[in-house]
This record gives C-alpha cells, structure tokens and sequence, in this order.
C-alpha cells in the first residue's frame, strides 16, 4: 500500500482522481475510543474506530465502488452505471463514475420502502431513481426483485454496466487491497477484528486479507437480529444466498439490534467520532463478543502477547441520512426539547434589516408638503403610499400620520411586551397579522415601539407588497422631536403636538 502523500494535498488536472484514490491518500484515520466509552478497559481491551467515513465519499463502500468500476467500465463504451443499493454503494459509484471514468449517468434501482430522506439524498448526488417493491433487502438471486432487474438492464447494451456489488468479487477484495493494509500498517498488534454483514464484501475482504497476514486475529462479524433492521446490514438468513466467500472470513457472527445500535451511534456522534448506525452495530457487535467471552473467563484467549486486546471496529457511513430514524428508533429521552418549539408554525417568512426605517428617514418616501413648511397641518400622504398604524383606536385617535388607516392588533396595547421577547405574543400576533386584508401600493407599518410593525412588514413582504417598518415607532417619533425632524428632512416638520404618553 503506498502511501506518498504525507502532506495530504492533491495537485494538477487529475487532482480529483488523486483525492479518490486510496493509494494517493495516508489511511483513514484509526482512532481509540477513551476508557467512558470503553466499558471492558479495565479488562485490557483497547478499541479503535477505523474512520472509513474519512474517504472524500464518506462511507465504507468507495473502496467497493473504486476497485468494482475500474474492472468493469470500458473507456470511451461505457456511458451508464446500474446498481441496486440501499444508499451507500450507489453514491459511492456516482462520485467514482464520474470522478475517475468520466461516466454522468448512475442509477439506483432501491426498494419502495427507502426513507424520503435517503431518496432525497440520492436526488441530491444526480442519481436516477427507480423503485421496486417486495422485500427491502431482496434475496440477491431473487428473479423478481431490483438486484437482478439491474443485471437484466445492463444485459441489453454494452454501454451500460451493472457492478453487481452482491456477485462481483471485486468488491470484497477491494478490502484486500486497501482496507485491510491500512489497518495492518496501523495496528500490526490488532488482536480482534468486527465489520458488518451486509453484502458481507466488507467482512469477507478483511477476514480472508488477516487469515493470510496475521491468522491469530480474532475476526468477528455481525448480522441484525431477526425481524429487526438496522441500515446496511442484513441478518442471518439472508446471508445464506450471498456467494461471496464470507463463512471463511469469520469465525463468530453476533447479532445485534436497531436500538443499541442507534444508541451507540449517538454516544459516539455526541462524542466527536461522527457516524451511522451502522457504526453503532458494530460495535454494539463487539461489546457482545467481549461480554461473552469475560462471562466465560476466555478474554485471555484472544490477547496478544503484551496481554492487550487491540480490537478494531469499522465505522461505515455518516448519521445525517438517518436523523428521522434516531428519533423514532430512541424517543425524546435522548434528546433535549425544543424551547418556543411553538414558533416553528409561526414567523416563518424573512426579515431583511432595509425593511427596518428609522422614522425621520423614511417620512420624506411616503409624504409630500404642497406648501414647503414641513409641518403636521400641511403633510399629505403621497399617491399609492400607504400607511398602517396598528395601535388601539383610542391611541390612534389621539395623533396618527395623517392618512393613516388604523388596523389594531387584539394582541398589541401600548404596554405590551415586544413580540420578539415573548413566544406567545409573537404567535398570536403573527396569526392575527396573516389574517388581515391589506390595501396595495407602498405600506409604511408604524406601531407602538416598532416590534409589532417588523413582523407586519416580514407578513407584507411575503404577500409581494412593498413594505417598510418604522424603527422604534411612536416612540421613536416622540424621541426625536422637532430638532431632528429638521435635520432628517431638510425642513421644518413639527412634531411637538403627538401625545404618545
């Protein structure tokens, strides 16, 4: 495995290609979790995560994706790739096909029962989505299901090829030519060895590359328990269709559920090693083994000669694409509630700090002075300007701009809090604001301290109005006074006679 890039930076016009390949890259990081999350360090075991969500893919199935399509695409023939897959390896195959092959067009072909928030994922990357139903985790020779659909597509020209990560070989031994030494290089003392069970490319690849290197590595794998799921994996019965060489590569299965690998997920996210459930599984997979064997007085058999046991486990994918199912899977105890949760259904239109007008600068927009003295008696309100005063009507009835129409909040009087300090005000005024008929042209909002006139101008905005609001409002009006009404507007304007207390 070379490894001559130490400084981790690619150059040139293939510096993508560069980026992609394992060879070109130092290893993925290997990293030992601390004794909290270690429950069996007191007992000599140190445990490592192999990073394989450090791969610029993000996930353990590039190295499949890299060694399958350098077998299979034909330069200058192949202008398609195929794949049935949950997620990952199809992702993986659309970066390399175009990174490495210069191939645009990959297609997923995935069971109807994949989460909205993977399919979006697959949209995202420019995948081509078609859906089967059935089984989420075919029989991979099942005649009726999406793995062989995929075989029989590519069958029909030779532009299009099907890598066919469940038959092609080239998956697994992608584990042999790169994962595998990486790990090796990393930790020649490794005692044990965990990965999932999926296609079982990845177990079947490291356990026969450590038979043949290192025999007395421990190499465990792990399926889900039955009539349980966990994304990625599969349990048991299926493996037994799966023709990859994979019961030579292990010699212990455990099995393992959703909620503790959900759980160890998260403990692991929440501690700065970012990653799937899958991730979770296998070490929840791990933590098994080791309570089986400390039960039965057998831990000793599998140390190394310094009387430590170095187990690796894979982390395989990130945790985003299954945000939805961390909540459904583990329930509000693990997370923290959401303070003013009740402001997401409300406020949800944009603000923008140009809407916000301190008073004086905006008067001259929307008012004119036939007679050029400026002050309240002479200033007129300009053709197709409008302003809306939302105050009570015995405060507006005591001074308003003149034209002003009054639209008084129920929710708004001149000692109530800012909308922006209290949740249920803002509410109430916001469904209050959604609510009103407004007159075209161009609004000016004015309210008592500005507040309330701000989300009236974000409701306007949204409505494709012309809208400002005046920062601090009456308020503001009374605080500047005569003195700058000249400065802001060029002319005499007096204010003197606006009773806002």
């Amino acid at each position: 495995m070379a490894n001559i890039n130490e400084r981790n930076v690619y150059f040139g016009t293939d510096s993508l290609k560069k980026y992609f390949n394992p060879d070109s890259q130092p290893p993925l990081p290997l990293v030992e979790l601390p004794p909290h999350l270690n429950p069996y360090y007191e007992d000599g075991v140190r445990i490592y995560a192999k990073m394989m969500t450090m791969h610029p893919a993000n996930n353990v199935k590039a190295m499949p994706a890299l060694n399958m399509l350098e077998s299979s695409v034909v330069p200058g023939e192949t202008n398609r790739i195929i794949e049935y897959s949950s997620g990952s390896t199809v992702i993986s195959m659309s970066m390399v096909a175009r990174v490495m092959h210069g191939v645009n067009d990959t297609r997923a072909f995935l069971s109807n029962k994949t989460s909205d928030a993977k399919l979006k994922l697959m949209q995202f990357f420019g995948l081509d989505i078609t859906l089967f139903g059935g089984p989420s985790q075919p029989e991979p020779l099942d005649e009726r299901g999406g793995i062989q659909n995929a075989r029989r597509k590519a069958l029909e020209s030779d532009e299009v090829v099907n890598p066919n990560q469940y038959e092609n070989n080239n998956n697994w031994q992608s584990h042999i030519r790169w994962t595998g030494p990486q790990i090796f290089k990393q930790l020649p003392e490794i005692n044990v060895l965990c990965a999932g069970m999926g296609t079982s490319g990845t177990m079947t690849g490291l356990g026969t590359y450590f038979k043949g290197v290192k025999p007395s590595v421990y190499r465990l794998g792990v399926c889900t328990a039955p009539g349980d799921r966990v994304p990625g994996p599969r349990s048991y019965a299926l493996m037994r269709p799966v023709e990859f060489p994979w019961k030579d590569a292990v010699d212990t299965i455990e099995e393992v559920g959703s909620a503790e690998s959900y759980t160890l997920s998260l403990n692991l996210c929440r501690e700065g090693l970012v990653c799937g459930p899958s991730s979770g599984f296998n070490l929840q997979g791990l933590f098994q083994m080791l309570a089986t064997r400390k039960a039965a007085g057998t831990l000793s058999e599998i140390a190394g000669p310094d009387g430590i046991i170095h187990s690796v486990f894979l982390c395989c994918d990130l945790p985003y694409q299954y945000i939805d199912e961390y909540f459904a899977k583990l329930g509000e105890s693990q997370f923290h509630p959401i303070r003013n949760e009740r402001l997401t259904k409300v406020d949800l239109h944009r603000y923008d700090e140009s809407w916000e007008r301190d008073a004086l600068d905006v008067l001259p927009e929307f008012f004119g002075s036939p007679s050029g003295r400026w002050t309240l008696d002479d200033i007129v309100l300009k053709p197709q300007s409008r302003v809306l005063d939302l105050r009570q009507p015995e405060d507006f009835q005591a001074w308003h701009l003149p034209g002003s129409t009054n639209q008084p909040l129920a929710s708004l009087g001149p000692h109530t809090a800012s909308p922006f300090s209290d949740p249920g005000i803002l509410e109430n005024q916001w469904v209050e604001l959604e609510k009103m008929e407004y007159d075209v042209g161009h609004v000016l909002v004015v309210c008592y301290d500005g507040d309330s006139a701000r989300v009236a101008t974000s409701v306007l905005r949204a409505r494709g109005l012309e809208a400002d609001s005046v920062r601090g409002g009456y308020r503001a009006l009374q605080m500047f006074g005569e003195q700058a009404a000249v400065k802001a507007i060029g002319a005499t304007v007096s204010v003197a006679a606006v009773p806002l207390e």
